[in-house]
């Protein structure tokens, strides 16, 4: 693994006038940026059509794109939208995504630029449509279901024979909301329009894209919803057991995440199909892929449906390395990441070591005596064959964590990496992850800015004010790519396109 170094910015977060980040201008400049900054990866988090709490980890399909990141001004430059339609709307306050404001405002904007759209490229949407049939129908009318029913989950709709998806029912709705269905199938073309360009043009200017994949899916998802034979259901199409983590030093109920677990036993005599079939369609999106919640493969924890907190899950074993085997047999060596965090056992680690994939090291966990992580996260251990973070979207800020942290683990920080105000405490930790042997290393646009907790993306097992810190504009300046840049050169992880 070349030394390398990249930067984590997720799309949400670019500024732009229109109430959330996109795939237009901003985008293209941020491009600019990290080649002006000597940077290899733009990492961003999974670019799915978010649900209920705003989370990019609960989308409504693994293989549909965010409508919010469908770029306005783009669409009026193609001539979909006129500027009164969109520019003299109130879209909030710069610097936060207020995802209320954002749902009630976008959508409607959005039926404009899509009525346009089928009136004038309609043979090209088709196209579009048949290519992508294989998700695209189930996930257009799954959205179209919802709204029917006033937005609720799939496994709340009042016609059992929608939700258990009945031939005749799924044909009869088809017919009923055909408009509706022409709308999301709509969206997602514009999506991936837009997507395709903005991806070209990374690779044209040597960016790779890493991206996220969540282990699991919601259980309000056109993923779920299309396929509960994948997952552990009962005959009613209700979850039996349900996804989490056990308590730890951050939370003493652990987290309940709620999704649906697998049936893995079935995946297993299908050759893994549903997962083969996730995982290639994410190459499409991304140079490099991230496998959330890693150790999940090896072992996952198994909480009871209805359960109000995940003190009370199992540990179950997972598929293992015949998963990954599977994988590399079906879609070849690919560029993965595995997101080894958390509650690590022995056998997660040979798991790692028998993928080959590279883990990931964090900063901040090498003195948070809440985590416990020590000297496995600390710089003089890092092997060469990993991706070192100071810390990632679920974690404080560098600066934050200097403020919240317990003040004998700052200390051991300050001691450990010689921080220095002068410097910069933020540039200090930043340049202990860039200065270790770490094959690649990623920060946070947060830690470049020498920004607070106040812009921290998540905090996990907490809903509300999550997912919405955006930067302000003119933040990526040439006076910072300059510095980061420079840095770069000192401890040689000069991207090649930029020298």
């Amino acid at each position: 693994m070349n030394r390398t170094s990249g930067v984590l910015m997720p799309i949400t977060a670019l500024p732009s006038p229109w109430g959330v980040g996109t795939l237009g201008d901003a985008a293209r400049a941020f491009l600019d940026f990290l080649v002006a900054g000597g940077q290899t990866y733009w990492q961003i988090l999974p670019i799915g059509p978010t649900s209920y709490g705003d989370s990019p980890y609960q989308a409504f399909s693994s293989y549909a794109g965010n409508p919010y990141f469908i770029d306005l001004d783009d669409l009026c430059r193609a001539g979909l939208l006129k500027p009164e339609e969109y520019q003299n709307l109130d879209w909030g306050t710069p610097g936060r995504v207020d995802y209320g404001r954002l749902y009630e405002l976008r959508f409607p904007v959005l039926r404009r630029a899509v009525e346009r759209l089928w009136a004038g490229e309609g043979p090209a949407v088709a196209e579009f449509c048949k290519k992508e049939s294989a998700w695209l129908e189930d996930y257009a009318l799954f959205m179209a279901l919802k709204k029917k029913f006033g937005g609720a989950p799939w496994s709340a709709w009042p016609d059992d024979a929608l939700r258990k998806r009945q031939p005749a029912a799924l044909a009869a709705a088809r017919e009923e909301l055909a408009e509706e269905v022409r709308f999301w199938q709509g969206v997602q073309y514009l999506f991936f329009v837009q997507w395709d360009a903005f991806k070209a043009l990374a690779g044209e200017k040597g960016i790779q894209i890493i991206g996220d994949l969540p282990i699991y899916t919601a259980g309000d998802s056109a993923d779920v919803w299309a396929h509960p034979d994948q997952f552990q259901m009962d005959e009613e199409f209700r979850p039996t057991r349900v996804a989490g983590c056990p308590p730890d030093g951050f939370s003493a109920d652990g987290q309940l995440w709620g999704n649906p677990l697998f049936n893995w036993e079935k995946m297993k005599a299908e050759g893994y199909r549903w997962w083969m079939d996730r995982i290639a369609f994410q190459f499409r999106f991304y140079d490099v892929l991230r496998i959330d919640h890693f150790r999940g493969f090896d072992s996952y924890y198994s909480i009871p449906a209805g359960a109000k907190n995940a003190q009370n899950g199992r540990w179950e074993p997972g598929p293992g390395i015949e998963f990954f085997r599977q994988m590399e047999k079906t879609l070849g060596k690919r560029e993965i990441i595995a997101e080894d965090l958390g509650f690590l056992t022995p056998s997660v680690h040979q798991l790692l070591a028998d993928t080959g994939y590279p883990g990931m090291k964090l900063l901040e966990f090498a003195f948070d005596s809440r985590d416990g992580g020590g000297r496995l996260y600390q710089p003089h251990n890092y092997p060469t064959h990993c991706i070192a973070y100071v810390g990632t979207h679920d974690n404080d800020t560098a600066l934050g964590w200097m403020k919240t942290a317990e003040p004998a683990d700052v200390a051991m920080a300050q001691e450990y990496l010689h921080l220095d105000p002068v410097e910069g405490e933020n540039w200090g930790m930043m340049r202990a992850i860039w200065s270790s042997t770490a094959g690649c290393t990623i920060v946070q646009m947060q830690d470049l800015l020498g920004l607070g907790s106040e812009s921290r993306m998540n905090t996990p097992s907490t809903l509300g004010g999550n997912w919405a810190w955006r930067a302000e504009p003119g933040f990526d300046s040439p006076a910072l790519a300059k510095k980061l840049h420079r840095q770069m050169e000192l401890y040689e992880r000069l991207a090649v396109h930029a020298e």
